[in-house]
């Protein structure tokens, strides 16, 4: 049994227990300041979330023209150059295209050449109607004046009525004559101005129907080179769904190709912590790929102009009368550094943890000027239809003869 406290134990007890209850209080007291001025100080000017993924730029290759498969030249996880065949269809058709097209140019040539060569036809012809005019006006003048010579005798009896008859009938036919003459000369000038005015002012390499037989040719050149795929950028091939000898038509999505040095961060933030982001801001990031030993730095390129429930396929309906508020996010895109993307790749999708530093929040919240450059190009393109037109020249060339 233990024995009753005296007055001075119970005294000191009471004491003890109120400088601990006094510590304890004063140690709460001082946490919550100090956590206070750390949130004043430091958590205030960062915003965090783990509500973000690895985006890039997926790009689809699909064949311009239809045909059969015959040969795949990258396969998933593959890299690629830019240039680079992938995929390779039968040119068969094609090419059977360009030989058609081909023999069409050597045929419109020829034709246009003949309508230059109808110019010098149609001017000897007019030059030789000119001389049937002279000749029949020449006529005229004589039968005219043989008819005025035998009025002139007639007073005498020199001359019968029969044979003036015959005169004046020989004039009527020369008129006659110069008349048929004078309508052919007309209709010679009108057939020459007409094929004048189909090849006037330009060569024959520059006529319109060469040129229109030129862009066929031209299209089917680049429809043969079309039979292969090239990859448009540097990359890494995803989805391959194609196989050889399957027929695919123009449009079908046969591989991707993902340039995983131009990867982003699409940062979904709560629509409460938007009000202290601003672009250009910086911000550190890490990745559960290789966890908290590798930072990246990013900087805040974008806010998004709605959330993810607006671009929705089917956005949410709340006029409804059990309307619950759920938090909204808005996605922020973050760019990040090529060289820490160089020497630790990332993959589209992959998690991300992200943290921004608002301290300086003079700058935007929407860009204020539209983009100055491409957000990507490619120029792999634009040499498929080299040589296109060498061959229109040396199609014209072994065909337009000497003129």
């Amino acid at each position: 049994m233990n024995a009753p406290q005296t007055p001075a134990a119970a005294a000191a007890s009471k004491t003890a227990r109120r400088k601990a209850l006094f510590t304890l209080a004063s140690v709460v007291v001082l946490a919550g300041a100090a956590w206070g001025v750390y949130d004043w100080l430091v958590a205030s000017h960062y915003e965090s979330t783990d509500n973000a993924y690895v985006q890039g730029n997926v790009i689809q290759i699909t064949p311009q023209t239809s045909g059969t498969v015959t040969a795949i030249l990258a396969d998933d996880t593959d890299l690629v150059r830019a240039g680079m065949p992938l995929v390779r269809l039968d040119p068969a058709d094609a090419r059977v295209a360009l030989q058609q097209a081909e023999a069409a140019l050597a045929q419109t040539v020829r034709q246009t050449r003949q309508l230059y060569a109808n110019n010098a036809t149609l001017t000897a012809q007019v030059r030789l109607r000119e001389a049937e005019v002279a000749r029949a006006q020449a006529e005229v003048a004589r039968a005219q004046a043989d008819l005025q010579r035998r009025q002139a005798l007639t007073g005498d009896g020199a001359v019968s009525k029969e044979e003036l008859q015959h005169a004046r009938s020989q004039l009527d036919t020369a008129r006659t004559q110069l008349a048929a003459a004078q309508a052919g000369v007309a209709a010679a000038r009108e057939q020459l101005a007409a094929n004048q005015s189909l090849t006037q002012g330009v060569p024959v390499e520059q006529h319109p129907s060469v040129l229109a037989a030129a862009a066929k040719v031209r299209e089917a050149y680049l429809a043969d080179r079309r039979t292969a795929l090239p990859a448009p950028v540097d990359g890494y091939v995803a989805k391959r769904n194609v196989q050889l000898g399957q027929r695919v038509a123009a449009g079908t999505a046969l591989m991707s190709i993902v340039p995983l040095r131009e990867v982003w961060v699409d940062a979904n933030f709560k629509e409460n912590q938007l009000r202290h982001l601003r672009l250009g801001q910086p911000a550190k990031l890490t990745a559960d790929l290789y966890g908290k030993k590798v930072e990246y730095t990013g900087t805040v390129a974008g806010l998004g102009v709605g959330t993810g429930a607006a671009f929705a396929l089917l956005p949410a309906q709340n006029a409804t009368g059990n309307w619950i508020k759920v938090v909204q996010r808005v996605p922020v895109r973050i760019a990040l550094d090529a060289a820490q993307l160089a020497e630790h790749p990332l993959r589209v999708g992959l998690s991300m943890d992200v943290t921004v530093d608002t301290s300086e929040r003079s700058g935007p919240a929407l860009a204020e000027a539209p983009r100055k450059e491409a957000v990507a190009q490619t120029t792999v393109y634009a040499s498929l239809d080299e040589g296109a037109d060498a061959d229109v020249a040396r199609i014209i060339r072994a065909n337009l003869g000497a003129h």
